[in-house]
């Protein structure tokens, strides 16, 4: 691994090396002593030197960039002077205290003397991991602070409108759930009230079984009256019947007397000895009845 962190310092040392040689060229600037100096001079072996000397080299190289390029870097001056002119007066300063007070109340413990003893015992055991070889830097750990310094952003500015969001929500099914138990204890109590409307309904049972019983017996009276008046009237129109009939049998019988009194009365005039009897007696009585006048 150091091999390889030396090849790609000494790469990108050659790199800035050529590239300021153009420049020198281009801008008809001679290149300090200092450039010369640093490129042939030899790093040692140890990572620590060779990120010392790539940090070195890489600090030369942005020094001596504005005094090769001294028209550009004039020109991007004012404007990077007026970006952070404007930056500084739209932006308020936080306060250095309350910064340090919550970067000291971020620490764990109870105590200031705990925090410092975290702190510094963090500091020292990073100091002795990186020198030691048990920890390097590399691009990993850039990513790694990078994605820290992410999440913490999103929890320090997110949290509370996630945590807003998440009352707000709690209240709403509080007020859902409260406004379904309101609903609910009004319905049970509605229901009570209906119930308590029908507390005498054993009274009000009784009563009725009473009423029932006397129009049973009312109807069932009614209904032996019903038949008595039905067999009275089914009676008297068998008797009706029967009168009628006789009647007619009489009149038939009547009829047929007479009939057979008025044949015989005419099969007897027809005899001559009858008619003379009819006569003789007919005429006695016409002289007694003269006898009787004349006395």
């Amino acid at each position: 691994m150091s091999q390889r962190q030396n090849a790609g310092s000494r790469s990108k040392s050659d790199v800035s090396r050529s590239r300021a040689l153009d420049c020198c060229r281009t801008s008809a600037i001679k290149p300090q002593p200092h450039f010369q100096l640093s490129d042939q001079r030899q790093a040692p072996d140890t990572p620590i030197t060779n990120h010392l000397t790539m940090a070195s080299r890489l600090a030369r190289s942005a020094v001596g960039a504005p005094l090769l390029r001294p028209v550009l870097a004039r020109r991007a001056a004012p404007a990077i002077s007026v970006a952070a002119a404007r930056y500084n007066s739209n932006v308020p300063a936080e306060d250095p205290k309350k910064k340090a007070q919550s970067i000291i109340d971020a620490l764990p413990g109870n105590s200031l003397l705990s925090k410092s003893a975290i702190l510094s015992s963090a500091a020292g055991l990073s100091i002795y991991a990186i020198s030691s070889e048990y920890y390097v830097m590399n691009e990993e750990t850039i990513i790694a602070i990078s994605l820290l310094s992410v999440w913490g952003a999103l929890i320090k500015y997110g949290g509370p409108a996630y945590k807003e969001w998440a009352e707000a929500q709690n209240n709403k099914i509080k007020n859902i759930l409260n406004s379904a138990r309101a609903d609910h204890t009004e319905a049970v109590k509605g229901r009570i009230e209906d119930v308590k409307q029908m507390g005498s309904v054993v009274e009000i049972t009784k009563n009725l079984f009473e009423v029932s019983k006397e129009t049973a017996k009312l109807e069932a009276e009614a209904f032996e009256l019903e038949q008595k008046t039905a067999l009275a009237a089914e009676a008297k129109a068998v008797l009706d019947s029967w009168v009628r009939y006789e009647g007619q049998v009489k009149q038939r019988q009547q009829k047929e007397l007479a009939q057979s009194v008025i044949a015989k009365v005419q099969k007897e005039l027809e005899n001559p000895k009858v008619l003379q009897q009819i006569l003789q007696q007919s005429v006695a009585d016409i002289e007694k009845i003269v006898a009787s006048k004349a006395q």
